[in-house]
């Protein structure tokens, strides 16, 4: 017996085709053209001395720490504020601590003890357990005397090279810490009568943008470096550790350039520059 043809199913199409696949934003939003290389400085190549500053040397100047440190450069950092300050359970109640003397994991146990809920949900935990393992306590950079040796850091992340308590290079995360850091060295008197490049890069005070920032502050150095190295090769190091000779000129005129170039990577992070002395 035939089948009623009223019956039989009527042929599917073809299924469509699928979308294109466009391509998707890195994790943290960075373009990949302004994804920085994940290049290491060779320890056989000079290295410039960096230093990376926030308010409480909690999130963003330790971010830029580890970024740096990663990169094998000397690194160390500071914040500006006259305490260290971390969010608490209600706005009007930060959790605040001494500079110099409060480890990382005391703070990170106490925390842990008053709601780990809460330190956990907002990062807080996480981020202090990245810092103890970076460092010991957060240091104020007005505590800082630019010559004194740092004996006492031997085990912190970018340590190697730091030793004499000097840098060439300064970062700072936030214009107001731009700002007080200058003072701050203006106070000083320049002593050492050593020149050093002080920056800002303005990232907002979050763990996202602290690692976005954190990875452009590593694009800047390795530039940073990669000059100072080319210039010390072409005119050697003479004079170079007490802020003077050809290299030292040749590499403080590139300055502005490479911080112009830098800048049209990373259009999101306005930048400020100025020369101080240490």
């Amino acid at each position: 017996m035939s089948l009623d043809p009223r019956l039989q199913a009527a042929p599917q199409p073809p299924p469509p085709p699928p979308p294109p696949v466009e391509p998707q934003p890195a994790a943290d939003g960075v373009p990949p053209a302004a994804q920085p290389k994940q290049d290491v400085v060779p320890d056989d190549v000079f290295k410039l001395k960096f230093c990376t500053v926030c308010a409480s040397n909690q999130n963003r100047s330790m971010e830029a720490h580890l970024q740096l440190a990663a990169a094998n450069l000397p690194t160390i950092s500071f914040g500006t504020g006259s305490l260290v300050r971390l969010p608490g359970p209600t706005i009007d109640r930060p959790n605040v601590y001494h500079f110099n003397s409060t480890t990382y994991r005391a703070i990170h146990a106490e925390l842990a003890q008053q709601n780990t809920r809460l330190y956990t949900a907002n990062g807080l935990l996480n981020m202090l357990g990245r810092n103890l393992s970076i460092k010991s306590y957060p240091e104020r950079f007005q505590d800082w005397v630019p010559g004194k040796p740092r004996l006492d850091h031997a085990e912190d992340q970018g340590a190697q090279g730091t030793e004499a308590g000097v840098v060439d290079i300064i970062v700072t995360c936030e214009e107001r810490c731009f700002d007080a850091l200058l003072d701050d060295l203006h106070n000083k008197g320049g002593k050492l009568n050593r020149p050093v490049h002080v920056i800002n890069v303005d990232i907002k005070d979050n763990h996202e943008e602290a690692l976005v920032g954190g990875r452009a502050i590593r694009d800047l150095a390795l530039s940073l470096n990669k000059a100072a190295a080319e210039e010390r090769e072409l005119h050697g190091a003479s004079g170079w550790d007490k802020g003077g000779g050809a290299a030292r000129a040749g590499f403080d005129e590139r300055v502005p350039d490479i911080l112009a170039a830098w800048q049209e990577r990373w259009p999101h992070l306005p930048a400020l520059w100025s020369l101080a002395w240490l």
